[in-house]
């Protein structure tokens, strides 16, 4: 049985003028009866590189579907930005585009992030403009995900994971995942 553990969830908000991160002293509830803390990380620039020390979850593929229960289905990179959309959308904002591009190298920030166990430790190395991150996550990367986006997009203005998703200035996103020593889930969600 696998240990439930505290998670930390972060959030790096940017502009183009200095890249910079928010803390978020709020509690955000998972609906598996498991409180979980929040809390901010430094981020900055850099070169990018995947260690290799983790295996990732993979974000393959190109679009996500909806079920007819309304759940996004496909990968986990096309769950990721069908559900921020999903959640964009509630407030009549338009769907970031899905950045395929930056996939990899996001997928590398979460794996490195997962072997260091340092949220938003990779943060910059994409060329991203704002991250927002779930770091050690039970279950697999299209279960944990939605779970992740609601939770912190149900913090609402001031928390610093909404702005990121709620942004009107980026105009696509990047979801990354790596699987920690534990089995636990890291994902990253780069916005430009």
């Amino acid at each position: 049985m696998m240990r439930s553990s505290t998670l930390l969830l972060t959030a790096c908000l940017s502009s183009l003028l200095m890249l910079s991160c928010s803390d978020d002293p709020s509690t955000l509830g998972t609906g598996r009866g498991t409180t979980r803390s929040s809390s901010g990380s430094s981020g900055g620039t850099g070169s990018s590189g995947d260690d290799g020390t983790s295996e990732g979850a993979g974000s393959s593929g190109t679009s996500g579907t909806t079920a007819s229960g309304g759940a996004p289905t496909g990968s986990a990179a096309e769950i990721c930005v069908a559900t921020i959309n999903e959640l964009r959308k509630t407030k009549g904002l338009p769907a970031y585009a899905r950045w395929t591009d930056n996939e990899t190298c996001s997928d590398g920030q979460a794996k490195t992030d997962a072997t260091t166990r340092n949220p938003h430790g990779a943060f910059g190395k994409c060329e991203e403009f704002g991250q927002n991150e779930c770091p050690g996550w039970d279950g697999t990367p299209e279960q944990m995900i939605p779970q992740c986006l609601k939770a912190m997009w149900g913090e609402g203005p001031g928390g610093g994971h909404y702005e990121a998703m709620a942004n009107k200035k980026y105009t696509k996103v990047a979801c990354g995942f790596g699987t920690a020593s534990n089995g636990q889930i890291w994902a990253v969600q780069n916005f430009r």
